[in-house]
């Protein structure tokens, strides 16, 4: 498949899986077999936020993305740490300049030695531009476990500007499709009672506009709030907003 319908297919997929499925599939073509991509619109300070809030896609086992998210393995990772102080791409040679130099902090060194035990070795790393403080992404391509780097540099010699620019449009698609974590999806209704109250409707109306009792609509708006992990309903239209689980077509 050329470049341009490649990126055709990528604009009109209408979901995060088939989206994925499809980006998975194109980078593998280029020797990238498994994939990690990291999201957050809530980074401050030293903080990257809550990880139940990242949007986090991979064909990784589960053995290694889970551990690699749930120990923390990714607030220490180097590579993790380029892509959220830069833009475009970098070889993951880097790593061995670090250990030359000695210039990798032991919390680093854990990582890389992790990455080992799952032949996560080679590989490029792309950081995504943002216009928010905020908001960071990137993604992680790694090569399959017999590619050595220099081998994976000479590929990206060839390709790497495609493959960045593949990887920059699936970035920003992604950002348009509806993502929740776990168990944090929002019902129609739910849904619905949010909109209103983004539109500036108070409960009272959007219990008429609804056909509800106003007691069902808190009832609504409250299990929103739970379902979102936040506190006020503000919150709750902002982080569905976010997660564009607002004004959502129904199947």
């Amino acid at each position: 498949m050329s470049l341009n319908r490649y990126l055709e297919a990528l604009t009109n997929a209408q979901s995060l899986e088939e989206l994925w499925d499809m980006h998975c599939r194109k980078m593998a073509s280029y020797g990238f077999d498994r994939l990690l991509y990291g999201f957050t619109r809530y980074r401050s300070g030293t903080s990257l936020g809550d990880p139940e809030d990242f949007v986090i896609l991979t064909n990784h086992p589960t053995s290694y993305a889970e551990s690699f998210i749930s120990e923390g393995f990714y607030f220490h990772g180097p590579m993790v740490r380029w892509a959220l102080d830069n833009e475009g791409a970098c070889s993951w040679s880097v790593i061995g300049d670090m250990i030359a130099t000695g210039t990798m902090s032991a919390s680093e060194m854990r990582v890389i030695q992790f990455n080992k035990a799952h032949q996560v070795i080679a590989g490029y790393t792309i950081g995504f531009k943002s216009i928010s403080p905020r908001a960071k992404g990137g993604i992680a391509l790694t090569a399959r476990a017999e590619m050595p780097q220099d081998q994976v540099d000479a590929v990206w010699e060839r390709h790497g500007r495609d493959i960045l620019v593949m990887n920059n449009v699936a970035h920003l698609k992604i950002l348009t499709l509806p993502y929740t974590s776990p168990g944090r999806g929002l019902t129609r209704r739910q849904r619905e009672a949010l909109g209103w109250v983004g539109d500036g409707k108070t409960t009272q109306d959007i219990a008429v506009l609804m056909g509800l009792t106003p007691a069902t609509v808190e009832k609504h708006l409250r299990l929103a709030r739970e379902a979102l992990n936040v506190e006020t309903t503000a919150q709750a239209v902002l982080k569905a907003a976010l997660q564009n689980q607002m004004f959502v077509l129904d199947a």
